[in-house]
């Protein structure tokens, strides 16, 4: 994870948040912290009742949280409308109860606005790949209004980097077949 205590991101910041849930935090990382303009990926917790839940609480499935990611990107480098293209192409948006081998509600697949206008691209975009027919079953992502985001504790963040052999296997797990059969002329 970059270090985001020394950047200015406040309200007055020109830097913005995206949060999308796709399954484990810990596969949602790379594949946004790769590109020019993401200024941070930070894993964590949103969209339920339990204020700062922890890993093992989450995981029970009753806290009604989701594991997720918060990108921080700067929009003069990188769109929202990138973003979204972005996480469609690393979840299985016909999936509406985990992805890949993570099963449970906390793994469900869902697109956190922050605005009415990331809502907007989310909805439009969702639409578009509906459209597209690239999918035999529903997209069944939900698009929804961003909640408390609570970061994870510091060792499911940047995991990919800090537990590469740990990483690979988690993303053999079927989620690294599923793009590549799905997604492989959009590279």
């Amino acid at each position: 994870m970059k270090d985001v205590k020394s950047l200015d991101i406040n309200e007055n910041s020109h830097y913005d948040t995206a949060i999308f849930a796709g399954g484990c935090f810990w596969c949602m990382v790379q594949p946004f912290d790769t590109y020019p303009g993401i200024i941070s990926v930070v894993s964590g917790y949103t969209g339920g009742h339990v204020k700062n839940p922890s890993y093992e609480e989450v995981c029970t499935g009753a806290t009604g949280h989701v594991e997720a990611v918060k990108i921080t990107f700067d929009p003069k480098i990188i769109s929202y409308k990138k973003l979204v293209d972005i996480y469609w192409q690393v979840t299985d948006p016909t999936d509406a109860m985990g992805q890949f081998q993570d099963r449970g509600d906390q793994y469900q697949p869902i697109i956190f606005y922050n605005s009415p206008e990331q809502k907007k691209i989310a909805e439009e975009s969702k639409k578009q790949l509906e459209q597209s027919h690239k999918f035999d079953q529903p997209i069944v992502t939900k698009i929804e209004p961003a909640h408390s985001f609570y970061p994870a504790e510091e060792y499911h963040q940047d995991f990919y980097k800090k537990n590469p052999l740990r990483y690979q296997m988690e993303e053999a797990g079927g989620r690294a077949q599923f793009i590549e059969r799905h997604w492989k002329n959009n590279k």
